[in-house]
């Protein structure tokens, strides 16, 4: 069921966006060369008890899921697409990292992700991270009211198509609200002008998600791990946005 939020809703949201923008800041600036995995989760899972904040990924057990995800942050790192499960794993020089987080604070759920590279980059995945984040601001951008969901799934294709690769529509945006995940759900291509009109009070992740050399994916031995199915690196970003009579505002902004 797709639910419209009032402007007193919103406002109440922006708390929950404001502190999983802080969580992907501070595990952002935490990532480096010798940092494990299970010290960003912990990081995060710090920060939502000091918060009063509940995880929305610990307990999640949806149908695609082998079980429990049991960590509070997706931490996918170089082939791995989405729904990375952290694990005892060390980062390397030049690893491409996306850290992808939701919470609920005061009964509201934002949800963000962002990619980065560990220590020396390769010029490619720079391109590749440019590129989903292009491909963010651009769905951002048509998240307005009088458009429809296919104006924000084409302008995120369009990006996608215009550097070479190709796009994988098996997951994609959702709606966000009192839950993680609910209506309309949001592909990463698609036609413009089709699709849900954009209506005030809309609330909803949009996050582009692209891998270097395929659009296919396989799910890894540990029952969570998305990842590209050629081994190709890839890269994620989402924000939670609310359509407004006044154009979209960004819930998880980040400060930096």
């Amino acid at each position: 069921m797709i639910e419209l939020r009032t402007p007193a809703e919103i406002e109440q949201m922006k708390a929950a966006g404001t502190f999983v923008a802080s969580v992907l800041e501070a595990t952002r600036d935490a990532a480096a060369v010798g940092v494990n995995l299970l010290e960003l989760d912990a990081l995060a899972h710090r920060m939502i008890r000091e918060r009063g904040a509940t995880s929305c990924y610990i307990d999640y057990h949806p149908s695609f899921g082998a079980s429990p995800f049991g960590k509070v942050l997706c931490t996918s790192v170089n082939d791995a697409a989405l729904h990375g499960l952290p694990f005892d794993y060390r980062l390397r020089d030049g690893d491409l990292l996306t850290v992808d987080f939701a919470a609920e604070v005061d009964g509201w759920v934002a949800d963000s992700a962002v990619s980065l590279v560990v220590g020396t980059p390769r010029d490619e995945d720079l391109k590749l991270i440019d590129t989903v984040d292009r491909a963010l601001e651009a769905g951002i951008a048509q998240a307005t009211v009088g458009n429809r969901i296919g104006d924000i799934s084409s302008a995120i294709g369009d990006v996608a198509r215009a550097a070479g690769l190709s796009v994988n529509l098996d997951f994609g945006g959702h709606g966000v609200g009192r839950e993680m995940h609910g209506d309309p759900h949001i592909p990463n291509d698609g036609r413009p002008k089709r699709g849900l009109p954009l209506r005030p009070g809309l609330v909803f992740a949009i996050e582009p998600w692209f891998m270097l050399g395929t659009d296919r994916i396989y799910t890894d031995r540990d029952g969570w791990t998305l990842r590209s199915a050629d081994g190709s690196r890839a890269a994620h970003a989402e924000h939670t946005v609310a359509v407004t009579e006044d154009g979209p505002v960004v819930l998880t902004a980040r400060s930096s």
